[in-house]
């Protein structure tokens, strides 16, 4: 059976950041929170569609908060919206307070992953339908970046966004 709510695609990681993975100002490469957030949605978008999906583009990621060392890491991903063969996922991550172990947001991001067949051609994916408020504005602003990216990309005529145009008229 194949998901149908985001809340049904759902990966949590959760790791502690280590010396190896730290830059001279002790907090957590930039780099190695990109690779956990994309394994994060990698194994949403694959439990979602049930097929290999690859990583299409990053969209958007917020640096907002530097994870220092020793510090417990939660990366939590999920469907936010999908298109013919594509999942827009959206990446939450959580710093957890090594006293009182309350989290706070540190970081988020927005990836897209395709999902293909055993040749690595894009094949169709499940829908979605959100559920929570959360859910549904993250759906509804999918469109929205998603004609901006294709606008951006050539691929798309700023006349044929209509969503992007709502925002504007």
């Amino acid at each position: 059976m194949q998901p149908k709510f985001p809340s049904e695609s759902v990966t949590t990681l959760t790791d502690l950041v280590l010396p190896g993975e730290t830059n001279p100002l002790n907090n957590l490469f930039g780099g190695e929170l990109l690779a956990r957030m994309d394994r994060a949605a990698s194994i949403t978008a694959r439990r979602h569609s049930r097929r290999i999906c690859v990583t299409a583009s990053v969209n958007h990621v917020a640096f907002n908060r530097a994870i220092p060392l020793g510090s417990v890491v939660t990366v939590e991903s999920k469907v936010s919206r999908t298109f013919n063969t594509s999942m827009e996922i959206f990446i939450d991550v959580w710093i957890e307070d090594r006293e009182s172990g309350i989290k706070n947001k540190a970081n988020e991001a927005i990836y897209t992953f395709v999902a293909v067949d055993e040749t690595g051609r894009p094949i169709p994916v499940p829908p979605i339908e959100p559920q929570t408020e959360l859910e549904i504005e993250r759906f509804e602003a999918a469109l929205r970046r998603k004609q901006l990216s294709l606008v951006l990309a050539g691929k798309m005529k700023p006349s044929e966004a209509t969503e992007l145009r709502a925002l504007f008229v």
